[in-house]
């Protein structure tokens, strides 16, 4: 039962896998939740195919009496769906509302439980799903509870089925599967197959919601996925790695949460905790991995932008395999004969990001910390982790035309995101992408010429504040009330 996997600390939270058919009999879902809930073995509702799993209302709210998250999951590998037009994905939306979540309705399949959000694991069907999740926001906006979308996009990217709508509306949280891939798990230290970085670069720069944390996604055991499966050795040290390197790292989602309770390695694990003491937690994936991450960092600490160690790309340079350049805010790897300069969005670019970073000379940035609550799941999907990313204060405005009326001069201790503006040398720049320390007019190109000032610029002056602004600080404190940990309840032929 759903409550047996709820008595400790090692889930936080549980996407209820599968709602696999959008349109089935009488217009209602189909919902698969294997053996533990289906049509056959527990009846449907009158005229249509929709599974009554009534029983588990207890379960569902007593594993929310412990603060855990139960949302619940849309697809599979072997479901999914699409809308032929926005107003069926918005009706659909509306279905999954009242159906199970804070609508109502006579046919909701876990009767008065009313579950935490949704999370989009669509492996086929047409790329179509922004107005689905846009019209969950607006219900959402006026619910008197939090609610959570997530999705479990594959490590290829762009993914072939959510693409579009992952870069247009707002999601809390991605759980990339980094397995039945060549970009998974196994293949950690080829650049030319690993690819967390570009998810941390559309996490940073394309997502509407620059808070959304990436988690990796991985097999709880090796029948779980056909391949992708790393030892627990492994796994912490690929996390440990990931988590030190990109700020938008939230955690580790395992499928499934069955086989993450109960499967690993066939021996128990050492756990060492701040070098200071050994721990063996009995042979539970879950509760190992929720150790490590709680030990190897500080849960809901700042992220500390590890400095850009290699030289700068060079157009002039000559870059072989193996290669390490530092360009826009990254430090990048060549995958083979490198030309051109790194791409962050692009999967097939010759350069591969294999860590965020800052200027050259390793200090911190001024504010730029992060919360990245470690989150472990199990079952690969929502780790609803709502930490914040770095909190970099800036001194610009965006002013209208060329006026640089209001907007600040450029300061070399102020970091800055894609679309700031600054005034340098009497003239009005626009930032391309993150930077820190980076002269506008310099050959690194982070800043675009937007031409000279047309009106006088404004002599005020404006401190550089290194503290966390009050409302980043207050998410950061709400954020450090839980550490996320997904788990699917319910299983998935792979």
């Amino acid at each position: 039962s759903i409550e047996f996997y709820c008595n400790d600390d090692s889930i936080d939270v549980f996407p209820v896998a599968f709602v696999d058919q959008f349109f089935s009999t009488g217009g209602l879902p189909h919902l698969n939740l294997a053996n533990t809930c289906n049509e056959k073995d527990n009846g449907v509702f009158s005229g249509t195919s929709l599974a009554q799993c009534q029983f588990l209302a207890a379960g569902i709210k007593t594993c929310q009496s412990k603060g855990k998250i139960v949302t619940l999951s849309l697809g599979g590998a072997t479901g999914g769906g699409s809308f032929g037009s926005d107003a069926q994905a918005v009706a659909f939306a509306d279905t999954i509302w009242n159906l199970f979540l804070g609508g109502s309705s006579s046919t909701r399949p876990f009767g008065d439980a009313v579950l935490d959000g949704v999370d989009l694991d669509i492996e086929s069907g047409s790329n179509n799903y922004t107005p689905f999740v846009n019209r969950l926001r607006e219900k959402f906006a006026g619910a008197s509870k939090k609610y959570y979308i997530t999705a479990a996009p594959q490590c290829v990217y762009p993914d072939a089925a959510l693409s579009s709508t992952l870069n247009n509306a707002h999601f809390d949280a991605i759980y990339v599967q980094f397995y039945n891939n060549p970009c998974g798990l196994g293949n950690f230290n080829n650049p030319a197959q690993w690819n967390y970085g570009i998810w941390d670069y559309w996490a940073r720069n394309i997502s509407p919601n620059k808070n959304v944390k990436v988690y990796i996604g991985a097999p709880a055991s090796s029948t779980a996925a056909g391949s992708g499966y790393v030892t627990l050795d492994t796994l912490k040290s690929i996390a440990q790695t990931t988590r030190s390197s990109f700020p938008s790292f939230g955690g580790i989602m395992f499928w499934d949460a069955s086989q993450a309770y109960s499967e690993w390695d066939t021996f128990d694990l050492l756990v060492q905790a701040d070098n200071q003491y050994l721990f063996t937690v009995n042979g539970r994936l879950d509760a190992s991995t929720k150790s490590f991450l709680k030990a190897g960092g500080s849960c809901g600490g700042g992220f500390v932008f590890p400095a850009c160690k290699s030289p700068a790309w060079s157009a002039s340079g000559n870059y072989p395999a193996g290669s390490k350049v530092s360009y826009q805010g990254y430090e990048w790897v060549a995958k083979w004969y490198a030309s051109g300069p790194p791409v962050g969005n692009d999967d097939s670019n010759t350069w591969r990001a294999v860590s965020a970073c800052s200027g050259s000379s390793g200090s911190t940035l001024p504010g730029t910390t992060t919360s990245t609550k470690p989150v472990t799941t199990t079952t690969s999907r929502p780790s609803t982790t709502t930490t914040t990313r770095p909190a970099t204060s800036t001194t610009t405005s965006t002013p209208s035309g060329g006026s640089c009326s209001g907007v600040a001069a450029w300061n070399s201790a102020t970091a800055y995101s894609a679309g700031n503006r600054v005034t340098y040398n009497g003239r009005l720049w626009e930032a391309a992408w993150w930077s820190y320390n980076e002269t506008p007019g310099g050959s690194s190109g982070a800043w675009v010429d937007k031409g000279a000032c047309t009106a006088k610029i404004s002599a005020i002056s404006v401190e550089q504040k290194a503290s966390i602004p009050k409302e980043t600080a207050k998410s950061q404190a709400a954020a450090a009330n839980k550490e996320k940990r997904t788990i699917r309840f319910g299983r998935e032929n792979n």
